[in-house]
């Protein structure tokens, strides 16, 4: 097994013990071969009648050739090789790894499957799969809510060695906020698309109180709560300060998140963008509970909580930049230090309109999103292949196509999209997929050849797209 560390390729350079040189994957091909680079019919992971109709007609759609094969490719990667699905106990059951790391993130596992709910409704099978993937994902909660990564049973982890609560069945023990508002979003999103709520059950409803009483367990008002982590490692970002359990903060209603959705450790606990998912996902729960489990009791809890978050993120997240105005922070720490950055994994302060927490048109974001796009922002590089924002975990210089893909998503600006497009094309390195990063100056040089987040967030692109703005696919890009 390997981590998303593991899998940094870059040129001259070694990484936490492990020697690399220029990368060239597998998966390279020379453009007069690259048409579809999808697994056999017969070798698919999972295949959907629906999912296949919908390629075939978008595919129709798009003018240019190669973005047509992109969507191709990309669309339907999770279906074809990131999906085991199984009956369990009369129950589906679908565990989804990540890519090229044999796991299950609840975050990835979500964002991986979410384009495929507004079809559920027109193919029963795939129906079955997504709730596969609610009851895998309340049966990991289960297993330990502060867990960001799980295997396929009770397997054990390189990672066993952590100094943390580990437990074979766990991948990785890395508390993120997030991790725990997306198995709330899918749940959310698939019951408005479809409907159904047979998957909400006793022990769904069990996982959704645990997962309150971690995010009050994390606001830390009476003492540090039960997580701790630390790592023995040479890379500053796989451990934590603080004894394990992160930078001092003072606990002034926000959720404190020792981990990034990037897998790396913040700076100041309080994260910004998670906390505003939090609200958004707290709120989701609350209607949940309000509408289908008759619980209001439970419904208020939520919606208190969120409001809480909600009046702190307003007091706290929000500073005036030298630059920029009003804009909001990274991450703070309740005392009035501010970190300046964004991370191309999202929940990223790019990311907000997307993930419902703030209008597009809002003052603040927009000031946020010009900051973002800037040099002022650290982790923002403009090279010969394009430009974009990076993350920490790849270090410098390395773009991720999950920003170029959520500028887009994000955008009101045809020519903005027009760019974005145009980036995806260009930087693929002929292998038809999207990847974790590549650099600046040469897309070639790339990290993640198979990493399904960024691929399926393409195909949920091109889907928006054809919807919405389907002269854009008219363009050769």
């Amino acid at each position: 097994m390997f981590t998303r560390r593991e899998f940094i390729k870059t040129t001259g350079i070694s990484i936490a013990g492990i020697g690399l040189s220029n990368f060239s994957s597998p998966l390279k091909l020379i453009k007069e071969n690259f048409m579809s680079q999808r697994p056999k019919p017969e070798d698919r992971k999972f295949v959907s009648e629906i999912v296949e109709k919908t390629i075939v007609k978008v595919k129709q759609s798009i003018n240019d050739d190669e973005l047509a094969r992109l969507f191709e490719n990309c669309y339907p990667n999770t279906l074809d090789t990131t999906v085991n699905f199984k009956i369990e106990n009369d129950k589906p059951d679908t565990f989804v790894i990540t890519g090229d790391i044999n796991a299950m993130w609840l975050r990835d596992s979500t964002t991986q499957v979410w384009s495929y709910l507004s079809l559920a409704v027109e193919d029963g099978k795939l129906k079955e799969m997504l709730k596969g993937v609610i009851n895998r994902q309340t049966e990991c909660i289960l297993i330990d809510p502060y867990a960001n990564a799980f295997n396929n049973g009770p397997t054990g982890s390189e990672w066993e060695k952590d100094i943390t609560q580990m437990k074979p069945e766990l991948h990785e023990r890395k508390w993120e906020i997030d991790s725990l508002c997306y198995p709330i979003r899918l749940s959310y999103g698939f019951w408005k698309a479809t409907g159904d709520s047979s998957c909400f059950d006793d022990n769904w409803q069990k996982a959704t109180r645990l997962i309150l009483k971690t995010f009050h367990e994390q606001q830390r008002k009476i003492d540090v709560g039960p997580y701790s982590f630390s790592r023995t490692t040479s890379w500053s970002t796989d451990t934590v300060p603080g004894n394990g359990y992160g930078n001092p903060i003072n606990p002034v209603g926000l959720i404190a998140s020792i981990f990034r959705p990037s897998d790396d450790a913040t700076i100041f606990p309080f994260l910004i963008p998670s906390n505003f998912f939090a609200v958004v996902s707290l709120r989701q729960l609350s209607e949940m509970y309000q509408k289908i489990i008759k619980d209001n009791e439970f419904a208020s809890d939520c919606l208190s909580l969120a409001l809480e978050v909600e009046s702190a993120l307003h007091q706290y997240a929000v500073a005036n930049h030298l630059n920029f105005g009003k804009i909001y922070a990274y991450e703070v720490d309740g005392f009035g230090n501010k970190l300046f950055m964004d991370d191309a994994n999202a929940p990223s302060l790019l990311s907000l309109p997307y993930l419902g927490c703030c209008p597009v048109n809002d003052p603040v974001y927009q000031n946020t999103r010009r900051f973002v796009f800037s040099k002022n922002n650290p982790y923002f590089f403009e090279g010969k292949a394009a430009q974009g924002v990076g993350s920490p975990h790849t270090l410098v210089n390395r773009i991720w196509h999950i920003s170029i893909i959520m500028r887009a998503l994000t955008s009101e600006s045809d020519d903005e999209i027009a760019q974005c497009l145009n980036y995806l094309k260009t930087t693929h390195a002929d292998t038809g997929f999207m990847h974790e990063s590549f650099n600046k100056d040469d897309a070639g040089d790339f990290t993640r050849s198979w990493f399904a987040w960024a691929n399926s967030l393409f195909g949920e692109l091109i889907l928006k797209l054809y919807t919405e703005k389907p002269a854009l696919l008219k363009r050769i890009y």
